[in-house]
């Protein structure tokens, strides 16, 4: 009886484990970057290619950096949400181009609509490497000072937006 006891310990353990694990959101992984400096870059922007754009370039004000690509379906549900926040005015959204191709990505915007004031191209994928992009859509609440203060994995929602994004987004246009 005794020899069953040690076996029965690990099961109960590893199925404890499974349980809380499967109780999760997994499209809440924390982020190291969240509190810190939104990594700097400098890159061209697809409607003016000989122009660039960088984080530095909005300094002062609290602002959305959303990463999306043509090929996203994530992007295409969460596409509405970014046109009623830019029709809504009430804070602007950046967008990155993640490893796209730029025809596509233009059309697409045509098609959809475009909800940036500036779309910045990351061809190679290496500044979502900096941000510790997942997966498109991502989208980052840089604040003021440039620190990054909330990361949305996957599509934002009505819920989110109206329950994460605009609480804080108004909280941090106050400071």
């Amino acid at each position: 009886m005794k020899r069953f006891l040690l076996p029965l310990a690990v099961f109960a353990v590893v199925v404890g484990f499974l349980a809380v694990g499967l109780t999760l959101n997994p499209r809440e992984v924390p982020s190291p970057l969240v509190g810190k400096a939104a990594p700097d870059f400098s890159l061209p922007q697809l409607y003016e290619t000989e122009k660039t754009f960088s984080p530095k370039d909005m300094a002062g004000k609290v602002w959305l950096l959303n990463f999306w690509a043509s090929w996203c379906n994530g992007c295409k549900d969460e596409h509405p949400v970014l046109m009623q926040m830019a029709k809504s005015g009430e804070v602007p959204i950046y967008g990155v181009d993640y490893k796209d191709q730029r025809g596509e990505a233009l059309t697409w915007l045509q098609q959809w609509g475009n909800p940036y004031p500036l779309v910045a191209v990351d061809e190679s994928g290496r500044v979502g490497i900096n941000y510790g992009v997942y997966g498109v859509p991502e989208t980052y609440v840089i604040d003021k000072q440039g620190i990054i203060r909330y990361k949305q994995i996957g599509p934002i929602d009505q819920d989110v937006l109206h329950k994460k994004i605009l609480p804080l987004v108004k909280e941090l246009q106050t400071q």
